[in-house]
């Protein structure tokens, strides 16, 4: 039942990938509604869900929480290192700095690959959720059935935004899509202990939070501060928002 399931998510990541594509003559809002829904996963889905499983603490700081803050300052630290290397071999402004707006599409990637793994982690809870019974099932696949649209639509639009081949973009689409697929047939064979998976989670909203705030939503804004854009984020969060609760 849990990879029949998965097979929906797989569906619901191609569409939201398809839609990031069709939209593209849009950016801004593309854009602005994936940073949306990226802050609604991090604060509403991801950190909740961390915090619950990956609950002791370390020197008075719940775990989860550090390793939060701990992936906000990896993807800032990635996104430098990559930087600065593009710029020392002759993508820079002559001061030994990219130019300005400039994209490491090997940020795109990695973003896109973590996005993977998150979509990986979502199979193997759904899997775990239904060998605890039918009903934790049928909550948990709601769940993932319905934010995998969000998923694929970030997935798609972060390789992009970053400068990488539409051919590229589609691929790690197709690898998120698949993710959920395998993570639930794992279950199968064995059972992901709770406390691992959480901390993952608290680390990777920590990346996605960096990605939301310094890099998508100021691109959103940079060219079309416009109202439209503020809306389509406040409409991703309150989208996150609506489908937690429908799961709960």
């Amino acid at each position: 039942m849990a990879v029949i399931v998965a097979l929906g998510a797989f569906l619901m990541t191609l569409a939201g990938g398809w839609t990031a594509q069709r939209v593209t003559d849009r950016r801004h809002l593309v854009l602005g509604l994936a940073g949306g829904l990226m802050l609604g996963v991090v604060g509403l889905d991801l950190l909740p869900e961390a915090m619950h499983a990956a609950g002791e603490e370390l020197f008075g700081v719940p775990l989860a929480l550090l390793l939060f803050v701990g992936g906000f300052l990896t993807a800032h630290c990635v996104e430098r290192v990559l930087a600065v290397r593009q710029a020392s071999h002759g993508g820079s402004n002559g001061n030994g700095h990219p130019e300005h707006g400039e994209r490491v599409p090997q940020v795109g990637l990695t973003a896109a690959a973590a996005m993977v793994g998150h979509s990986l982690a979502d199979g193997v809870a759904l899997g775990a959720a239904f060998q605890v019974g039918g009903g934790m099932g049928v909550a948990v696949a709601l769940a993932v059935i319905t934010h995998d649209f969000a998923d694929g639509f970030n997935t798609y639009t972060l390789t992009r935004l970053y400068g990488n081949e539409r051919r590229k973009a589609l691929l790690m689409l197709f690898a998120d899509a698949v993710a959920p697929v395998v993570g639930a047939a794992s279950t199968l064979l064995f059972t992901l202990p709770e406390e691992p998976l959480g901390a993952y989670l608290g680390f990777f909203g920590g990346v996605l939070l960096y990605l939301a705030a310094a890099e998508i939503l100021p691109e959103a804004h940079h060219k079309h501060p416009a109202l439209s854009t503020l809306m389509c984020t406040v409409g991703g969060v309150a989208g996150i928002w609506l489908v937690v609760g429908l799961a709960e």
